[in-house]
């Protein structure tokens, strides 16, 4: 059983995972499908189930406010749209005999009304901003680092730069929720109490 300490440890290693993988798939010049490219998905998955388990964590550690809940409910938005994307990523990747024949499935789901702003544009940005807030309240209570946001917002850009440093931004994210996985805040994400 994944305890809320192990999630917040867990979580950015599976991205890294993730992040790594994908780095290796690309190393023949063409990322997908076969075996790295679902496995890669699939530990990407498995770290958006975990935030979403660390997001319901800190927001009791905020204190479960409006804004903390508000951010929650965000950051869940955000992650079941990410998730969506890489479930049809993932989807894809088992129909597709080749890279060709997957950016060919890519362009139909895409041109579907909707999908492209709330799976791929707009929508996955709702994690890192739910994410974002939690991580400042839970700073401004003294459980995580005042540089803890700093970390986590560079983590969410980093990416931007190019997707091959994500492995880094799951770095940053690892300092920043130290103090929840090794102890520090334990009493405060189980009970809800401040430092």
């Amino acid at each position: 059983m994944i305890t809320s300490r192990t999630a917040f440890l867990a979580a950015p290693a599976l991205m890294g995972a993730y992040g790594l993988i994908r780095i290796l798939d690309g190393l023949d010049g063409s990322r997908g499908p076969g075996p790295a490219w679902s496995l890669g998905h699939l530990c990407f998955l498995g770290a958006l189930v975990l935030f979403v388990r660390g997001l319901a964590d800190m927001r009791t550690a905020a204190g479960r406010g409006g804004l903390s809940t508000t951010a929650l409910w965000t950051g869940t938005a955000g992650a079941v749209a990410l998730g969506a994307q890489f479930v049809i990523d993932l989807v894809v990747g088992f129909l597709s005999a080749d890279r060709g024949a997957m950016d060919e499935l890519f362009v139909r789901i895409q041109d579907v009304p909707g999908v492209l702003p709330v799976v791929y544009d707009f929508g996955p940005l709702l994690f890192f901003v739910g994410q974002l807030v939690l991580v400042c309240q839970l700073a401004q209570r003294r459980i995580l680092k005042p540089w803890a946001p700093v970390l986590v917002l560079m983590a969410a850009t980093v990416p931007l730069a190019g997707k091959d440093l994500i492995p880094v931004g799951a770095l940053l994210l690892l300092v920043a929720f130290a103090p929840l996985y090794r102890g520090v805040a334990a009493l405060e994400v189980k009970t809800g109490a401040t430092a």
